[in-house]
């Protein structure tokens, strides 16, 4: 395979320095050009307000300067504290033993679009054929997989997707690290790309419950590009008791559907935004990501999960 260190942009190119979220790479909290140029014009202002008093009140020089410090140190620390206010996260407990975590500005605005640009054109994109219903039909949506050497081969559908190496595609390692970071104990180890090039594409009802996840797998979804809804809905569940699961799970029969809107839940998934599913989510819920009228751009969604 061609080598692709080479077509990566400079700020992507691998290094050898340990990662570290609120560093250049990957930081939730750096103040941009366009701040920077801002907090310069507000400094510049305030350096004339200053002027103008001086002359007004007879201020001489060191109270001056005294006063112009006093003011910029102020703005620096206003623009600071808001600009370096970390990403928030939202847990929605669904019960049972399932939760989701939502971090809607996970990743900066800028370093969002430049790993999209580099995924849309440097991955190996692949839309194929997949058996739903006992038909045939053309995946709805461009897919790659990337998983560690020796895990047991992924199969959905009766597809079984070729994996490749995560040296391949060095900016994977760094959105890897990044999420390993804002989720400490949890751990990854292969990774399943989609690209929905349009309104007309979609994944349709399913859960990510194949048995190489384990009975609770925690599933972290990077959502880059356009804005997309994603619907999870509990699942219609028959009775049966702990004794019949066989997993020590809570029995089924108190997870029986219920009427209401605790049953289904919609979030609008944002650029370097941070979805991750946890728990029992994939035993007793389903989510789907449809068809959108109004979504005429490209979404590339990445999963993350840990093979057993």
């Amino acid at each position: 395979m061609e080598e692709t260190a080479d077509l990566l942009p400079e700020s992507l190119q691998p290094t050898n320095e340990p990662f570290d979220v609120a560093s250049k790479k990957l930081s939730c909290g750096q103040i941009t050009n366009e701040e920077d140029e801002s907090l310069n014009k507000k400094n510049k202002c305030c350096s004339d307000i200053v002027s103008d008093s001086n002359y007004k009140t007879g201020l001489n020089c060191h109270q001056e300067d005294q006063r112009r410090t006093r003011l910029v140190a102020s703005i620096v620390e206003v623009e600071t504290s808001s600009s370096h206010d970390g990403p928030t996260r939202r847990t929605i407990d669904l019960g049972h033993g399932s939760d989701l975590i939502y971090i809607q500005r996970f990743l900066p605005f800028q370093k969002s679009w430049t790993f999209f640009d580099y995924l849309d054109k440097h991955i190996p994109w692949t839309r194929p054929t997949i058996r739903v219903f006992g038909r045939s039909c053309l995946q709805p949506r461009d897919t790659c997989y990337v998983a560690s050497s020796g895990l047991t081969p992924l199969v959905y559908s009766g597809y079984r997707p070729d994996a490749y190496s995560w040296d391949d595609f060095p900016p994977l390692k760094d959105i890897l690290d990044a999420i390993c970071e804002a989720l400490p104990g949890s751990r990854f180890n292969s990774l399943l790309l989609n690209r929905y090039k349009g309104a007309t594409d979609y994944v349709g009802w399913h859960a990510d419950d194949e048995k190489l996840y384990g009975p609770t797998p925690e599933i972290a979804s990077l959502s880059l590009g356009c804005e997309r809804d994603f619907v999870l809905k509990k699942k219609k569940l028959q009775d049966s008791s702990r004794e019949k699961r066989g997993d020590g799970g809570p029995a089924k029969k108190r997870l029986k559907k219920s009427s209401g809107e605790e049953d289904q839940h919609s979030f609008a998934l944002k650029h370097g935004s941070l979805l991750v599913m946890r728990g029992y989510t994939q035993r007793d819920w389903i989510h789907s990501v449809p068809k959108r009228a109004k979504a005429e751009g490209t979404r590339i969604n990445l999963t993350f999960r840990l093979v057993l």
